[in-house]
């Protein structure tokens, strides 16, 4: 069995392991990356997810390294693609022209980036990456994490990894679980955090967001791209997860997430409108390619991401349960994707009357797949940390602050080490016994990240990297998105160099203001992270 030491070990390489891989390079450490995937991204690779991103990005990026990977997809398509003039110099270009982000994109161009990132601090034995290996097994001493054996899929070789600071930057927590670190999964109850929409009753660990099993489509119109029937095909056809929901999961009729009324949208705005503008319909808003960026003629269609309601898998849970039901529930979710692929293919009714786009063809070429899905799946609820501090609604929800007196904008927090934004989104989650629970979309306010919520309450040198902080079920709705994902890895990769350069404990930094002071001003003028938001902006409700 091999063994490898390194000052920083990072563990799961999504934006989170990124951000915190980059943050302790860029401060002189040497670090070891690991990811159980074949691309390092997560959520914008493996996940196949472009990013979720606030509406000040483009003037108030989070920090200089987050910037530095935005405007690296630019300008990857700007050296490799064939460019019409007026996408090559718009200084916004969105690779893909989808609603959600201003840079949609393909996942391969965010791994070639990444790539870039990292590549000078590789040459020297800076950075050591293993990819396709996942964490397996983690020893603790005592309040420290001692080591952490990872696993190649490849090969089944098995490593022990040991750094005086470990960094848990996986997608669902792994090693709080591994490695014996308190936490806490699922919905907590209102009596135990007096959050405005926590669940009532005692906690339910086992209500947890669903997650999705994403896949990438390009349309050809006069093509016949129709997958195999899949076996559980007629389950999910008729599947309904709830009375909430206005019928059949499978439909151009939802739910709307902020109203809870039923809508209906249609795959396509208009029958010629996937090769156009953004619309309102399912097709437009994660596209990652669009042709009309590029040389006329050059390319026949648009390519679009499904990440979509009728894919969100509500059928169980996949943290606090057995390693055979985790697997039954992640094989769930594949046939459910495959299955919706089918329909849409065979059944879904046409603008125009007829039933069935057979001309979707799947593009899982595009997603460094062997197949039609995605390499991972969308995860949106972690384990999380008991924390030294926990975010809660009442810190930044707009209808939580008023209902309890507080002033208008979010919570100011002494010991912030970066910024987010986005809404409290919860998709439906698994429920707790009764069947899945309907959306929870809530106004917030944009947010300062607390360094208390990265600090376990008893364990001195993990530290969470990604969506396993102290937060709750509730506010995980709004720190679980792309951009905050890598604030909080990068936050805790600068942590970890800046405690070894001191001698002091992350919990020691924390709770003494000169130490505090100092590591703030670290990440505000070497890094560049942006600590607090204007009070326009913070005062905004969004």
């Amino acid at each position: 069995m091999t063994e490898r030491s390194t000052e920083v070990l990072v563990i799961g390489g999504g934006l989170g392991g990124v951000g915190a891989a980059l943050a302790a390079l860029t401060l002189g450490r040497k670090v070891i990356l690991t990811e159980e995937s074949p691309w390092l991204g997560g959520q914008v690779t493996s996940q196949a997810v472009p990013p979720d991103e606030h509406p000040w990005i483009e003037k108030e990026s989070p920090s200089r390294l987050y910037r530095r990977f935005r405007n690296g997809v630019r300008s990857y398509y700007r050296r490799t693609y064939p460019l019409n003039e007026d996408a090559r110099t718009n200084d916004l270009l969105n690779p893909g022209g989808g609603g959600v982000s201003p840079i949609c994109h393909e996942p391969r161009v965010a791994v070639a980036v990444i790539d870039e990132l990292l590549a000078p601090y590789r040459s020297d034995g800076q950075l050591l990456v293993l990819l396709d290996h996942e964490p397996v097994a983690a020893e603790a001493d005592g309040d420290r994490v001692s080591s952490v054996r990872v696993r190649s899929s490849r090969t089944g070789a098995e490593s022990i990894l040991t750094a005086p600071y470990v960094i848990d930057a996986t997608e669902t927590g792994d090693l709080l679980e591994l490695a014996g670190v308190e936490h806490v999964y699922g919905a907590e109850s209102r009596d135990e955090t007096g959050e405005l929409h926590a669940v009532d009753g005692p906690a339910q660990p086992l209500n947890q967001q669903s997650f999705t099993w994403c896949f990438a489509v390009d349309y050809d119109p006069d093509g016949d791209h129709t997958i195999d029937k899949p076996a559980a095909y007629d389950y999910w056809r008729d599947y309904r997860p709830g009375e909430f929901w206005p019928g059949p999961l499978f439909g151009w009729a939802d739910v709307d997430p902020q109203t809870l009324a039923p809508r209906k949208r249609a795959i396509f705005e208009d029958p010629d409108s996937w090769q156009g503008a953004v619309t309102r319909d399912f097709w437009h808003y994660r596209r990652i390619f669009t042709r009309r960026h590029h040389e006329q003629g050059r390319y026949r269609g648009d390519v679009t991401l499904v990440n979509w309601p009728q894919i969100d898998y509500m059928d169980g849970p996949i943290l606090g349960v057995d390693q055979g039901t985790v697997d039954r529930h992640l094989a769930g979710s594949r046939a459910q994707s495959l299955s919706f692929l089918y329909w849409m293919q065979t059944e879904a009714p046409r603008l125009d009357g007829g039933t069935g786009y057979r001309g979707l063809r799947p593009r899982g070429d595009l997603l460094g797949s062997d197949d039609q899905l995605a390499l991972r799946p969308y995860i949106r609820e972690s384990r999380r940390i008991k924390a030294e501090f926990t975010v809660l609604e009442q810190h930044l929800g707009v209808q939580a602050r008023e209902a309890a007196g507080l002033p208008d904008g979010s919570e100011i927090f002494h010991d912030t080490v970066g910024v987010g934004s986005y809404r409290i989104d919860l998709h439906p989650s698994t429920g707790s016994g009764n069947g899945p629970r309907n959306y929870i979309d809530v106004s917030n306010y944009p947010f300062q990240i607390p360094l208390g919520a990265l600090i376990p309450q008893r364990v001195d040198n993990l530290l969470p990297g990604n969506k396993n902080i102290g937060s709750t079920h509730i506010t995980n709705g709004c720190y679980r998105l792309h951009p905050v994902e890598w604030v909080i890895g990068e936050a805790a990769g600068a942590l970890a160099a800046h405690a070894l350069d001191t001698n002091q404990t992350p919990r020691a930094i924390r709770n003494d203001p000169s130490r505090l002071a100092e590591f703030q001003r670290l990440l505000a003028t070497t890094l560049d992270t942006r600590l607090a938001w204007t009070d326009q902006v913070r005062a905004t409700r969004r």
